[in-house]
Order: C-alpha cells, then sequence, then structure tokens
C-alpha cells in the first residue's frame, strides 16, 4: 500500500470577467467559470489563443514544407522512387506511436506506390532488436532489392547503420521525433521537429504527425495521384498522438481534434462500411466509442503496445489498423486483445511480486527503489515501475535476467516508449555506452530493466552520474531503460541512493496528488462535464482536470473482479459507490480501479477525482484518483505552506515587471528568478527561502509569492563558447587586464562550475590563472604541444555545457505542477 500522500491545489489566479464571459459563449448551458479558470491558469489568456485552441476550425495549422530543405530533399527523392519504380521499405518502431507512424505512411505512400510489391514495411522484434535501424534488417531489405528506407518514429542518431545502408546502395529519408545527432547524417533527408526552436507550433509532432505531415507534402507536390483523400489518416495520427503522450500543442492539438472526430465518425458506421474495421473491433472489445481521448490512452493505446511487450513483433498490427478486410481484421483484433489480456495478468502478477519485495525495504530510508528479480519479463517492467513510482514518490527501477544467457542483454536499453504510465514518452532514445563498466566479457551475466521517475527527480541525470556502473543507459528526466552486470546491482543501488540523498538534503519524498478546482458533489454532472470537456485532448502540458471534493462520504459500494474479455481470467478489481456531501440531496455515482470498497474510508473524507462520462452505462461518474478522511488531512495546512507561484517564463520583461498581485491580497510580497536554474538544488534554494518566509507571516493573506521568470535560453554551440573562452584569455593575458568571475560568467553564459572546467582546459593550453584579490588574472606562455595536450580537458568542458544546456532547455519548459510538487516536498 502506498504511503500517506501529499495533496497540493494549484494555485487559481481569477480570470477577468472578459475572459470569463468569452468562455461562457462556448458552455450556454454553464457560466463557464470553472473552465475559465482552467485555462486562464493553462496560459490560455486572450481571445485569439482561446478560440484557436477551442475551435480547431479556425486553427491555422502549419504547412509541411516549413521543413524547409529537408522537406524538399525527401519529396524529390520519393518523386525519382515513382518516376523509376523503385522499391521502397518503411522502417517502423513497435510502440503506438511507431505502429501508427507506420500505418500512415503504408496507407499514405500506398497511394503512390504499389503496396507489398514496390512498398513494403519492417517493424523490429521488440524482444530480439532494439529501436532504430540494424543491420541485419537492413542486409534483408537490400536482399529484397530495396533502393530507398523511410524511417518513421525512429532513426535520427543510427549513424552507423545510415552509412552501412548507403553502401548497400540505399538512400535513407529519416522522420523522427526524437534525439537530434550532433551532426546531419548522411541522409537523403532527415524531417524531424526537433531543429525548430521550442515554441514553433510543430516543435512537439511525435512520429506519427511527422510521417503524415511527409505524406501531406507528397499529396500537394503529386496532386492528381491519390484515391483517398489525405484526411483518412487522421484517426491513426490521432491515436499515435495522444498513446505517445507528447504535448498536445500546436499542430499537435489540432491533428489531435481533427483525428478524433474521425474516429468517432467511422465508429458509428457498421462494421462492414467502416474505414478502419480493425480500430472499429478494438474499440468494441475494450467498450468504447473513439470519441474521447481517454478511448485511445485507455483503450487503443495500451492495447497496441502490448503486443510487443508480449510477442515481440508487432508487424500484424499494421495490418490491423490499415486492412478493410473485416474478418480478417476481426481475428487480428482478438489476438490483440488477449496480447492485452496476457499482459495485464504480467503486469499483475509483477507488481504483486513487487509490492511483496517492497516489505522488506525500509523506505524511510530509501531515497531510490531498486529492485531485482530473474523471472521478471522486461516487457511490462517500466509500466509496473511507473506505477510504483507514483504509489510511493520515489524513482523506481526495476532489473530482470529474464532470456539474458552468457552473451548478456544485448540491443539497447528501452527509455520510455509509448507506454501510458510513463510521465513522457518522448523519449531520447539515444543512449549511452557506459564509460568503465561497458564489459567486453560475454560470459559476464547482465541485467536489463527500466526506471520510471517521479516529478521532483530527474531520473536522467541520476542514472547518468553512475555511468561507470552500468552497460547502456538510455532516456530522459522521466523515463529510462539501463543494463548493468548483475554482480554491480548492489553498488549501484547503494551509490545511486546515497546520490539522490545528497541532491535531497532534507527533503523527504512522498507521493503527491494535485488538484486544479476544488468542487462540490452538486457541480458534478452534465454541465461540469461539458465544461471541462473544452480543455480536451489532454495530455503532456495540458493534464485531464483533477478535482477535489472536500468533507464528503460513500455509500452503496461494492466491488467485483474485472474479467478479460472472453470472461476467463480476473484482471482487476473495481469498486464502485455513490458519493455525498452538503450540497446536495443526490449522490452521484463513481468508481475506483483496483481498489476494494473495504479500502474507502468510513464516515468524512476528502477526495481528489476526474469527471468522466462512461459510454458503455451512459452516464456520468468521477473516477477516484485519490481518497482520505477529513480528520487525517492535511490538506489545508499543506495548502498554507505552499508558496504562491507564478510562472511568468518567457514574458516580456516589461510584462514581467508588472507581475499582478494576489486575487486575496494588494501587499502580497515576492521573489523573483530570472536566471534558469540548471538544477534542481538552485530551484530548492528559492523555494525554501520562500517558504522560511511564508512560514514566518500569519494567514494566507500574506503568504509568501515566487515568480519564476526566466526566458527560454538562447544558446551558442558549445564550440563557440570555448572559442570566446580562448579569446577571451589570450586578450586579458595580452592587456595584462583583470576580469572578475561574475564577469566572465556573464560573458560566456556558462554556470560557475562549468566555468571552472573550462579554466582547467585553459591550463593545458599554456595559461596560467592567479587570484588577485577578488579578481583572476590572465598569463599565456603556448607551446607547440599544448592544442593535442588539451584535447580531453576540452572534450570535457564541451561535454558540461551541452550537459547544462540540456538542463536549462528541460527548466525553460517544465510544467508549473512539477514545480508545485517540489514546493509542497520542501513545505513538511
Amino acid at each position: 500500500m502506498p504511503e500517506q500522500q501529499q495533496w497540493t491545489i494549484t494555485a487559481t489566479e481569477q480570470p477577468p470577467e472578459w475572459f470569463i464571459q468569452a468562455v461562457k459563449q462556448y458552455t450556454p448551458a454553464s457560466n463557464g467559470l470553472y473552465a475559465a479558470q482552467l485555462l486562464w491558469q493553462r496560459g490560455i489568456k486572450d481571445r485569439q489563443q482561446l478560440t484557436a485552441f477551442i475551435n480547431y476550425k479556425v486553427y491555422q495549422p502549419a504547412s509541411p514544407f516549413e521543413f524547409g530543405q529537408e522537406i524538399h530533399l525527401a519529396i524529390a527523392r520519393l518523386q525519382q522512387a515513382y518516376n523509376t519504380k523503385e522499391k521502397i521499405a518503411i522502417w517502423g518502431d513497435f510502440d503506438a506511436d511507431g505502429i501508427t507512424a507506420t500505418s500512415v505512411l503504408w496507407d499514405g505512400l500506398g497511394q503512390f506506390f504499389a503496396q507489398n510489391t514496390q512498398l513494403v514495411y519492417y517493424i523490429p522484434n521488440r524482444l530480439k532488436e532494439s529501436h532504430g535501424l540494424n543491420n541485419q534488417g537492413i542486409d534483408n531489405l537490400a536482399k529484397e532489392g530495396c533502393k530507398l528506407i523511410v524511417t518513421c518514429d525512429t532513426g535520427s542518431t543510427n549513424v552507423e547503420e545510415i552509412i552501412y545502408a548507403k553502401q548497400l546502395g540505399i538512400d535513407v529519408i529519416v522522420t523522427d521525433h526524437h534525439t537530434l545527432p550532433a551532426e546531419r547524417p548522411p541522409v537523403a533527408a532527415i524531417i524531424n521537429p526537433r531543429y525548430f526552436p521550442k515554441e514553433h507550433q510543430l516543435f512537439n509532432l511525435s512520429g506519427v504527425a511527422v510521417a503524415y505531415k511527409l505524406v501531406e507534402a507528397l499529396y500537394q507536390t503529386l496532386p492528381n495521384v491519390a484515391k483517398y483523400p489525405l484526411e483518412d489518416l487522421l484517426d491513426l495520427v490521432a491515436v499515435g498522438l495522444i498513446a505517445d503522450l507528447v504535448q498536445l500543442s500546436g499542430d499537435c492539438r489540432y491533428l489531435a481534434q481533427m483525428g478524433i472526430q474521425r474516429l468517432q465518425e467511422d465508429f458509428k458506421q457498421p462494421a462492414a462500411a467502416r474505414r478502419r474495421p480493425g480500430v472499429g473491433r478494438l474499440l468494441e472489445l475494450c467498450q468504447k466509442s473513439g470519441d474521447r481521448p481517454t478511448d485511445i490512452s485507455f483503450g487503443l493505446g495500451p492495447r497496441i503496445n502490448a503486443v510487443s511487450r508480449i510477442q515481440g513483433d508487432a508487424s500484424f498490427c499494421v495490418e490491423l489498423l490499415t486492412s478493410r478486410d473485416v474478418k480478417r481484421c476481426n481475428e487480428l483484433a482478438e489476438v490483440t486483445e488477449l496480447a492485452n489480456a496476457r499482459r495485464k495478468s504480467l503486469q499483475k502478477d509483477v507488481q504483486a511480486q513487487v509490492a511483496q519485495k517492497l516489505t522488506q525495504l525500509d523506505l524511510s530510508t530509501t531515497s531510490v527503489i531498486v529492485l531485482e528479480d530473474a523471472q521478471w519479463p522486461a516487457g511490462v517492467l517500466g509500466l509496473v515501475a511507473g506505477q510504483i513510482a507514483q504509489e510511493t514518490g520515489r524513482p523506481t527501477i526495476l532489473l530482470s535476467t529474464e532470456g539474458v544467457g552468457e552473451q548478456g542483454a544485448g540491443g539497447r536499453e528501452q527509455g520510455a516508449g509509448g507506454e501510458i504510465t510513463s510521465l513522457s514518452s518522448n523519449s531520447e532514445r539515444a543512449e549511452r555506452p557506459a564509460t568503465a563498466n561497458s564489459t567486453q566479457n560475454s560470459a559476464l551475466v547482465l541485467a536489463r530493466g527500466s526506471a520510471r521517475s517521479v516529478n521532483s527527480v530527474d531520473l536522467y541525470q541520476l542514472v547518468k552520474e553512475q555511468a561507470h556502473l552500468l552497460h547502456r543507459f538510455g532516456g530522459h528526466p522521466f523515463a529510462a531503460g539501463l543494463s548493468l552486470l548483475v554482480e554491480n546491482i548492489p553498488l549501484f543501488t547503494a551509490a545511486i541512493n546515497q546520490q539522490l540523498r545528497q541532491s535531497l538534503g532534507s527533503t523527504t519524498l512522498m507521493p503527491t496528488v494535485q488538484a486544479d478546482l476544488t468542487v462540490t458533489v452538486a457541480d458534478l454532472g452534465k454541465e461540469l462535464f461539458l465544461e471541462l470537456k473544452l480543455l480536451e485532448p489532454c495530455g503532456m502540458g495540458n493534464p485531464v482536470p483533477k478535482l477535489l471534493i472536500q468533507n464528503c462520504w460513500f455509500e452503496n459500494s461494492w466491488h467485483r473482479n474485472q474479467q478479460d474479455w472472453q470472461g476467463k481470467k480476473v484482471q482487476y478489481i473495481k469498486a464502485e459507490f455513490d458519493i455525498r456531501d452538503d450540497s446536495s440531496r443526490s449522490a452521484f455515482p463513481g468508481l475506483w480501479w483496483g481498489h476494494y470498497k473495504d479500502e474507502l474510508p468510513i464516515g468524512r473524507c476528502d477526495c481528489i477525482a476526474e469527471l468522466d462520462y462512461n459510454t458503455f452505462k451512459k452516464r456520468y461518474e468521477i473516477r477516484l484518483i485519490a481518497v482520505r478522511s477529513s480528520a487525517n488531512s492535511a490538506l489545508n495546512t499543506q495548502l498554507s505552506l505552499t508558496p504562491y507561484i507564478l510562472d511568468l517564463r518567457n514574458q516580456e520583461h516589461s510584462a514581467r515587471a508588472k507581475r499582478p498581485a494576489s486575487a486575496n491580497s494588494t501587499q502580497h510580497s515576492g521573489l523573483i528568478i530570472e536566471d534558469c536554474p540548471t538544477n534542481w538544488d538552485d530551484l530548492r534554494m528559492w523555494l525554501r527561502r520562500c517558504l522560511a518566509i511564508s512560514r514566518s507571516t500569519s494567514g494566507l493573506e500574506n503568504q509568501q509569492q515566487l515568480a519564476i521568470a526566466w526566458s527560454k535560453p538562447n544558446h551558442q554551440p558549445p564550440n563557440q563558447i570555448w572559442l570566446t573562452l580562448v579569446g577571451i584569455a589570450k586578450y586579458l593575458s595580452r592587456t595584462n587586464q583583470l576580469v572578475t568571475r561574475g564577469q566572465l560568467l556573464e560573458k560566456i553564459g556558462v554556470s560557475d562550475q562549468t566555468l571552472l572546467v573550462g579554466i582547467k582546459a585553459l591550463k593545458y593550453l599554456g595559461f596560467t590563472v592567479q587570484r588577485q584579490d577578488r579578481s583572476l588574472q590572465f598569463t599565456w606562455n603556448p607551446n607547440d604541444n599544448a592544442e593535442n595536450l588539451a584535447d580531453e580537458a576540452v572534450a570535457r568542458f564541451l561535454a558540461a555545457v551541452r550537459e547544462e544546456q540540456f538542463q536549462q532547455q528541460y527548466f525553460a519548459e517544465v510544467p508549473l505542477s512539477t514545480i508545485v510538487a517540489i514546493a509542497s516536498y520542501d513545505s513538511k
């Protein structure tokens, strides 16, 4: 069972009356106040933004040719293949984003190239291969006579494999949204939205959306070839976008809105008349109708992901999503449903085993949970690790040696490849070989595993610090995959725990649940549901609204076992109930997945829930997220100790200077942070200062305000920063001038720690650095061998700059909810 949770509620700034009235136009049955509060606190603050956010018909999507020269190169190469009738292979990936991206290219390019003769596709086996290109697969495609590979949702960092394909006479077009290579690979074209600035409307595209943009460009270039409209692909785009948990803003939101509409329209057709009978059958099996984003995130996405987790080979999923053969699609849908049932069973078994092992840990002295078992199936470890991390509030790493022989784990460790329980699946799948312990001894056994984090802990940095103990690792701040020698697990566990304890200081990790709005039972129902539906589709950066209901109680509770679709095996427990409070004489229905009715508290309590519409039962209901007895609730105390955090990032200086005061007080004092942090400790320092001042005041009306007001970093390339530092050092040596450390930091734009690494590198070039009071004096005595001696030191400086820039990019975009979560940890 999870330990006591920390509850927080998002600080709500009252939107102006004009904005409330503007929102009300879209909610004629209610006053629109709740929707207005949510939209305002999520950054929708003018009429144009509001209209484009709610009504996709007035949104102006970007042209595919925004990708510039690369999209033109891709289209030219496809036209060449079209004219010379070359054979093309689509190289996809095995998660939901990769499968739908492959399907979009299969259907889209299939309008121009004959399927199965001119056009084929290849999906790597999850249990035997890795994300990305591999030489064996390229060999097979070369034997089939392929002259062009078009990747989707993968390939950006496969430089060696791209070179290998080129040697075999195969060109490669990369469409992807993951990590960019250091230099442009030798491809025919690379289409990756990460080349755009973060504020570009295409920046957050997932793999399926990038594939769609390529097809869109081909449709526009050869307008008289395709027989089916481009819009027929949008339902697949919506499935991949929502299943991959990318940030649904800009074109991502627009495409998801359009795609959900197409999905719903197709599902309403008789089975024999559907464009995608396989998708329709999957929706029927999971009792969904396709009109809600949750039908994808809780229905279609997990089922598509389950196939590779259980069977390894998910190639048939492309046929399931694209075939019009109703009988064949029904067969494939049932195979998919069986894989999902098997995935649930395995996940449940592993979770029970992990829970048992957790009883042997002292969580009060454990910062990072690291558990291993030789029998755990690798395919579900990320899912279980995500659940345990959320329940315990601690980063969780689960390791297995199942299926790993004496040759080691092989392949690449997976990041967060699309599963719905991960906090983000837009993972950087490029992994880094570990340094000291990348053993070449094939007889040593490797453990493979998955790691999932909580909001306040940068998992990527945490794992990276232990690279010397690892064989391979890869991932991002919220999720990672790794492998290491079994004999290194105890050392790794001790080291990573010690590292996080030192980083946290006095902070105590605990599970956190955040609410967005406070409502009553009387508020629940159709009107509120339609208000909140304005925010759909929800996803990263725009989460499903969480509702706090205080001083309530439960009646008529009962639970039952959830069986699989054939009625054979028990999968989950589900408690159902009626909720009541003093606001209404009527009760409201709800459910709590994975819990027994006896877990509901007796008497008055507080709960956090999501409002939903059950299409199967045709009723509005709440989905319980967290609950606790009112007698034990520390919510009000926690709220009073959580700083009022104002997000003024990426605004003009004048706008920051005029930051609004709290709605509760005209005397609100505040601290403002304008320098973008490079680690959580920098931010924690400010939070603790703010909390200390808040604790010294009396009452909420004097609560300290903390404004985070840094701008998106405009980074110079690391090489240019190094040249600038060298140039400054030479100038200071030549002119015999002194410089302060602060002046140097401002000039080259790095942290003090990174500057020290740079000064060490300068010493290898013949510079002597001496202190004079509070200043530094540079003297240069160059020698012929200095450049060669400095290579390693310069490489360390460049690596430090790159890491610092990576962290600043993260803090420029980290959701406010994550920062609030850290504030709640420190408020204890």
